[in-house]
């Protein structure tokens, strides 16, 4: 029974699946700090004002904080920004340069109804047997 889990345990999926977790929070801090020490100051001296927490409204004595909304979703979009431009497209750059190009797809072809040798698919004759093809 231990032997099977410990098969599975050093499967390659499992241990890359808790690499990338690990990695995953150590670069999740990285984007956080890069979000809040230098996106969200450049959008506080472009706009004024970085922090939305203090918009409320009220309705019948019930507060809403419709600007911790409005934080929560700047955040997100600027972590979005920030891993797309940074890790996304510099990745897609990468793997574009080292995979190698697609091999060119063969021309269709068709069988000559008389002699059944492959032709072109826009051939009128056959070369084999100079059948008309139509």
């Amino acid at each position: 029974m231990l032997r099977g889990f410990r098969e599975f345990l050093f499967r390659g999926n499992v241990v890359d699946l808790a690499v990338a977790v690990v990695i995953g929070g150590a670069f999740g801090g990285i984007v956080t700090a890069l979000v809040k020490d230098l996106l969200t100051p450049l959008i506080a001296a472009l706009v004024g004002k970085p922090d939305f927490s203090a918009f409320t409204f009220t309705v019948n004595n019930s507060k809403f904080l419709y600007g911790d909304f409005i934080n929560a979703v700047v955040s997100f979009l600027l972590v979005a920004a920030a891993i797309y431009f940074f890790v996304v497209v510099p990745m897609n750059a990468v793997s574009r340069r080292f995979s190698k190009p697609a091999e060119p797809a063969a021309p269709p072809v068709k069988e000559c109804p008389e002699c059944l040798s492959p032709m072109p698919a826009a051939a009128r004759r056959c070369a084999h047997c100079t059948a008309v093809v139509a």
